[in-house]
């Protein structure tokens, strides 16, 4: 088990585009086992590789409740083929930006295209919390965090409260 640190606003890092996975093997095997530790530790329902510093397209996830049977899903190269077109306004959170919530606006259902930790390219159809969760980590694959989905006004007060932060940190 390695518990990989987490990195925060306003690191670059999280800003650049991951780049995809040629194969499936014992390294990505490792890195989404420590994905999986990191981000249950966090604890959280959602990591992307970008949010350890590992610039690659994988994803790892579980909505399973405290309490329930863990279902980790991982997803290597991940890409949605299909979004709905009705829209759900939830409230979400990162683990790069952290004990700040702010309600966001997605579509309510996407299908999914990815490779599995055996290598097999799966679809699933996903809605609700399952979507938004997602959408929220495939987007730290290209650089996007869920405040560029806020107004000006919120997304550069978030912006601005973690970059005193850093230099307070820092200096």
């Amino acid at each position: 088990m390695a518990i990989r640190p987490i990195l925060v606003l306003p690191d670059a890092r999280l800003r650049a585009v991951a780049d995809p996975i040629d194969a499936v093997d014992d390294d990505i095997k490792a890195l989404a086992k420590d994905m999986l530790d990191t981000m249950y530790d966090a604890p959280g329902i959602g990591l992307a590789a970008p949010q350890i510093g590992v610039m690659k397209r994988i994803v790892v996830m579980d909505l399973a409740k405290e309490g329930e049977k863990p279902e980790p899903m991982v997803l290597i190269n991940p890409e949605i083929t299909k979004f709905s077109d009705v829209v759900q306004t939830t409230e979400e959170g990162c683990l790069s930006i952290p004990e700040l919530y702010y309600d966001v606006e997605r579509p309510d259902a996407v299908t999914v295209k990815y490779t599995d930790l055996d290598g097999n390219e799966v679809i699933k159809d996903a809605e609700g919390k399952l979507a938004v969760c997602i959408q929220h980590e495939l987007d730290h694959l290209d650089g996007v965090l869920y405040i560029d989905y806020l107004s000006r006004l919120k997304r550069d007060r978030v912006i601005k409260k973690f970059d005193k932060a850093a230099k307070r940190a820092a200096g």
